[in-house]
């Protein structure tokens, strides 16, 4: 790590981080407390997918859908109007509306073959992105003139990196150049992401071998054909599956930094209560070495 004790981290004039974990449980929250405070760079890598690598994607599909229209087909025929997706930080619908969901077209379900190419494309997207912190990072610094640097990163992050490998390139690039930060959350948080996911099923990425085998287990389970899917009751009952996938995935992770629960990060409201934070981890994890 390269913040090995608590005191390497209170003296460090460049504190760098990679928040990482279930999404829901506070790492856009923290990144934006720290962003807030005008000394910390906030790279949210959902942004960059959505902009740098997957925008052209968006905005061609969101065309395809306006050119079934007649009169929003003549208008970008003549090029009169333009279309494009207006993705922040905090709404990140764009991207989650192209992942889409697989089932019956009338309920706006795409095709599942189409739904796994557009699978593809995240995690490439999604690699990318994550390789490219190193550049952010240098570039906040001197472009920006910011010392401090957050990496806000999507749930799927254990989906596209292999905790179990010391090789791994997105691992070994990341912690060289930030300290990696599990946000652990509780059976009770578990539950609760549930809840949250039950009331507005949203797009996500996962591994092609589990989403596969997830997909032919529901229409086994079902006896339902992919035309006769509803795409929503297959997200569903497919996220508590996804959690339960991803958690020892967080928790390899976790070897690679550092681990705060997700209950201690609810408590943070400015950058030295996060930075408190760390320090505490830090130094207790040196004591249990």
């Amino acid at each position: 790590m390269i913040y090995p004790t608590a005191q390497t981290w209170q003296d460090a004039a460049r504190r760098k981080v990679v928040l990482f974990g279930m999404s829901g449980l506070g790492k856009t929250h923290v990144s934006n407390i720290l962003r807030d405070s005008g000394e910390w760079f906030h790279y949210s890598i959902d942004y960059r997918i959505g902009t740098r690598y997957m925008g052209e994607h968006i905005a061609d599909n969101a065309k395809r859908e306006a050119m079934k229209v007649p009169f929003l087909r003549e208008l970008l025929m003549s090029d009169s109007i333009y279309i494009g997706s207006n993705i922040t930080f905090n709404n990140l619908a764009p991207l989650s509306t192209y992942l889409g969901k697989p089932g019956n077209p009338d309920l706006g379900g795409v095709p599942f073959d189409e739904y796994m190419r557009r699978q593809d494309q995240h995690h490439v997207a999604e690699t990318a992105a994550l390789l490219d912190t190193a550049h952010f990072i240098d570039r906040a610094q001197t472009l920006y003139g910011y010392d401090h640097f957050v990496c806000d990163t999507g749930g799927s992050i254990c989906e596209v990196v292999d905790p179990e490998d010391p090789q791994d390139p997105v691992l070994n690039a990341l912690s060289s150049n930030a300290l990696m930060v599990w946000i652990k959350g509780s059976e009770a948080h578990t539950e609760e992401l549930i809840r949250r996911f039950d009331r507005a099923p949203k797009p996500m990425y996962y591994q092609p071998e589990f989403l596969l085998a997830r997909w032919q287990e529901y229409l086994a389970e079902t006896g339902k054909s992919e035309a006769q899917v509803d795409p929503n009751a297959f997200v569903r009952w497919t996220y508590a599956k996804a959690l339960a996938h991803r958690q020892p995935r967080y928790a390899a992770m976790a070897r690679w930094g550092v681990t705060v629960t997700a209950e201690d990060v609810s408590k943070v409201t400015t950058a030295s209560d996060f930075n408190a934070l760390i320090a505490q981890t830090l130094e207790k994890q040196g004591q249990t070495a």
